[in-house]
C-alpha cells in the first residue's frame, strides 16, 4: 500500500484529495501506483525507500523532460519528485492511460526516435550522471565516441563485474582489446540525444496510439545504441527499422556491429542479475577482441 506519509505529502502538493490508489504491475525495481481524486484526476506515482532512489527520481524526471523538450516524442509530465521526512522517495507524474498499436504506431516511432536522435550536442555526455536501472551511468563529457564509450560506459560496468569476482584479467584484457578497435569500428557521428534504455518495458502506447517513452537513462550517445538496446530482447517490429532508416539511414554492417553497443547493456545485466548474461558478454568480448 502507498505510505501514509507519501500520501499526505503528495495531496499537499497537489492540493488534491486521493480518493482512490491502485498498485500498478511491471517494474522491477520501485513500487508503483495509480491515483485518483475526488475530481476524477489520475497520476501515476514510483516509489522507493533505498539511499539512492530520490537521486534516480531526479534524474529521471531531467531525462524525461530533455526527451519531451525535443517535442518529436511524447513523455509524461512531471509534477514533482522529492522525499518525505520518513524516506519515501517518489516521482510523481500524469497516468499515461493505455490505447492499442494502430496500424501507424511502428512506423510513427521509427521515424520519432529518428528525429529525436537528430537533436544533438557539441559532446558525448550529459549536464549530470544518472542511472541504468538501479546503477549508477557516468555522462562525464567526451569530444570523442570511442572515448565517451569506452570510459563512461564499458570499464566501470567491466570493473563492477570485476569487483564482484564475475570476471577476471582475461575479460579485462578481451575489453580493452576491444576499446582499441572502437574507431574503426562504430561510424563517427555527431552526439545524438538518446533514450539510453530503449527496451520494449521503456515505451507505452497511449489512447490515441502514439508512443511514449518512459523510464530513461538518457544521453547524448552514438544514435546506434538505442537501436542496439531495442534489439537485445527480440526486437520491435520491422516496420520500426524500416521508418527509422528511411528517415535517417544507417551507414551499412550495423547488424553486425550491433553486438558491440548491446555489450554494454549485457554488462550492466550481469552486474544486476549475472545468469546467462555471463556467457554472453565472454562470447562478445571473445570476438571482438
Amino acid at each position: 500500500m502507498l505510505p501514509d506519509s507519501l500520501r499526505n505529502h503528495i495531496e499537499t502538493k497537489l492540493n488534491a484529495c486521493i480518493s482512490d490508489v491502485r498498485p500498478v504491475a511491471g517494474g522491477d525495481i520501485h513500487r508503483a501506483y495509480r491515483l485518483r481524486s475526488d475530481e476524477g484526476k489520475e497520476w501515476f506515482v514510483k516509489t522507493n525507500t533505498a539511499p539512492l532512489a530520490a537521486a534516480m527520481f531526479k534524474t529521471e524526471a531531467q531525462g524525461l523532460a530533455l526527451l519531451g523538450a525535443s517535442r518529436v516524442i511524447r513523455t509524461p509530465k512531471v509534477f514533482t519528485h522529492g522525499c518525505t521526512d520518513d524516506g519515501h522517495a517518489f516521482l510523481l507524474m500524469e497516468f499515461i492511460s493505455p490505447g492499442y498499436k494502430n496500424r501507424l504506431f511502428w512506423e510513427n516511432f521509427g521515424r520519432a526516435l529518428a528525429n529525436l536522435h537528430g537533436n544533438t550536442s557539441a559532446q558525448f555526455g550529459f549536464a549530470h550522471d544518472n542511472f541504468i536501472g538501479s546503477l549508477p551511468q557516468s555522462n562525464t563529457r567526451h569530444v570523442s565516441w570511442e572515448a565517451f564509450y569506452a570510459e563512461e560506459r564499458l570499464w566501470p560496468q567491466m570493473l563492477l563485474a570485476c569487483e564482484k569476482g564475475v570476471f577476471g584479467k582475461e575479460e579485462e584484457r578481451q575489453l580493452d582489446g576491444l576499446c582499441r578497435r572502437l574507431t574503426a569500428l562504430c561510424p563517427k557521428e555527431p552526439p545524438a540525444l538518446a533514450h539510453g534504455d530503449l527496451w520494449s518495458g521503456n515505451f507505452l502506447c497511449d489512447a490515441v496510439g502514439q508512443p511514449v517513452l518512459i523510464d530513461p537513462a538518457a544521453s547524448f550517445a552514438h544514435r546506434e545504441m538505442d537501436l542496439a538496446m531495442s534489439k537485445l530482447f527480440g526486437g520491435f517490429d520491422d516496420t520500426f527499422y524500416k521508418a527509422y532508416a528511411e528517415t535517417w539511414p544507417l551507414e551499412a554492417g550495423f547488424e553486425k556491429r550491433v553486438e558491440v553497443y548491446q555489450l554494454y547493456y549485457l554488462l550492466v545485466h550481469v552486474n544486476l542479475f549475472e545468469g546467462g548474461y555471463v556467457e554472453q558478454v565472454r562470447a562478445i568480448l571473445k570476438k571482438w577482441a
